[in-house]
């Protein structure tokens, strides 16, 4: 299907926990990729509560002398499932290393889609060393991770404002927002951030702990609110591909 990056402005929107969310909710075999430029692999310290020794990554993927495609075969591992992750690197200065890494690994990337596989790409926040750009606009989706209230929404603000203005050029700009209602609808955050909220994740910390730090699911985890929003949002974020798709065909033909 596709490659989805998520990114935030500021603060902790819940970006990785989202990504991990919805990685192990996704409908297809998919490669979650820690490319947060802050460094350290929150899947391995967190989800996996450090029972997992780090062992290839972002930093081996870049040093490899193979071909790019062949490279990250070697460092992509199981998580749960049909998921799989790339770690990220162990620190910010390894991350801002890796700026040479990016647009080679967008492109291998994208031939994962001829193998049925997806790619969710968690980008972290904005404006670090080391960002992913490469992957922000070349990504089919790239959604900004925002909570739903006024500081949240201001620091988001700042970036689409920039955006709008000629700024950074994502193929399909989007809003994942977290939180909705508390207190702004999606309606009024899409407005005033002129971007299109793709989904919304219901806010509950303590489903949200499960894959943040690998906490022991709550009673009624699978049914609960948590778990049907990010399936819905998987839902939502694969329609926008495919709508998308259809349109640039219907540009091309003749």
């Amino acid at each position: 299907m596709a490659v989805i990056t998520l990114c935030s402005a500021s603060g902790a929107p819940g970006v990785t926990t989202t990504a991990v969310g919805l990685a192990l909710c996704w409908p297809r075999p998919v490669l979650l990729v820690e490319a947060d430029p802050r460094g350290t692999s929150t899947v391995l310290a967190g989800f996996f509560q450090g029972a997992r020794e780090y062992d290839g990554g972002l930093v081996e993927l870049a040093l490899s002398p193979l071909e790019i495609s062949d490279a990250l075969r070697d460092v992509v591992r199981p998580l749960v499932g049909q998921a799989s992750f790339v770690a990220g690197t162990r620190s910010p200065a390894q991350a801002a290393g890796l700026r040479e890494l990016w647009g080679r690994l967008s492109e291998a990337l994208d031939d994962l889609e001829s193998t049925g596989q997806d790619v969710i790409v968690d980008a972290g926040a904005l404006g670090f060393p080391g960002s992913p750009e490469a992957l922000l606009s070349l990504a089919d989706v790239t959604l900004l991770v925002t909570r739903s209230h006024l500081p949240a929404l201001f620091a988001a603000r700042s970036w689409t404002d920039s955006m709008h203005r000629g700024g950074p050029a994502w193929q399909q700009p989007g809003l994942l927002l977290v939180g909705e209602g508390q207190p702004y609808s999606a309606r009024e955050a899409g407005r005033l951030l002129g971007l299109p909220v793709v989904a919304s994740i219901a806010d509950d910390a303590e489903a949200a702990a499960v894959y943040h730090r690998g906490d022991r699911p709550p009673r009624k985890f699978a049914q609960g609110a948590y778990i049907r929003s990010l399936r819905a949002a998987a839902a939502a974020i694969g329609d926008r591909v495919t709508a998308r798709r259809e349109e640039l065909l219907r540009e091309v033909a003749p």
